[in-house]
């Protein structure tokens, strides 16, 4: 046998790996595996920053803290939305969402928070955050935030189809 098939050389001890694809079977025998991935995903890597936001002896509260907090505001934001005041709840929800931002950019670990990459989870948790407290300050009645050529737009389609 040849070092180009994953076997050692005769003189080798049995068994030695020489192919760096090739990798030892549960008896110790080389076997050829492949750089494809595979079909089914047996195991996932954490994200970046996804480790325990404090040590591992401390209560799972305090281990996952960033989620705690950011889950807690968002559950507060739902409450006052669900008792009326819809402005105020969903203003919550979305500062809740661009706070989970801020911490997956200062925290190190932040535990649970960390559900893909520091930059896309930055990305999602902003655009998100943006998107609801926008919407919310335009909410009717009597909006924050008027946007004129949004405004215009509704005022177009309602009249182009023989609304208003």
């Amino acid at each position: 046998m040849s070092a180009s098939d994953g076997v050692g050389e005769p003189g080798d001890p049995a068994g030695a790996v020489v192919d760096p694809v090739s990798a030892p079977d549960a008896s110790g025998r080389p076997r050829r595996t492949t750089r494809r991935f595979p079909l089914f995903t047996r195991d996932t890597a954490r994200p970046e920053g996804g480790g325990r936001a404090a040590p591992g002896d401390a209560p799972a509260p305090v281990r996952q803290w960033p989620i705690l907090v950011v889950l807690g505001a968002v559950g507060l934001g739902l409450l006052l939305t669900a008792l009326d005041v819809f402005r105020y709840g969903t203003l919550l929800i979305g500062a809740a969402l661009l706070a989970g931002a801020v911490l997956r950019w200062v925290v190190p670990d932040v535990g649970m928070l960390a559900v893909r990459s520091r930059f896309t989870d930055m990305v999602t948790y902003t655009l998100l955050g943006t998107a609801i407290v926008l919407l919310s300050m335009m909410a009717q009645p009597n909006p924050w935030l008027e946007i004129p050529f949004l405004d215009d737009t509704l005022h177009y389609t309602i009249r182009s189809h023989g609304g208003l």
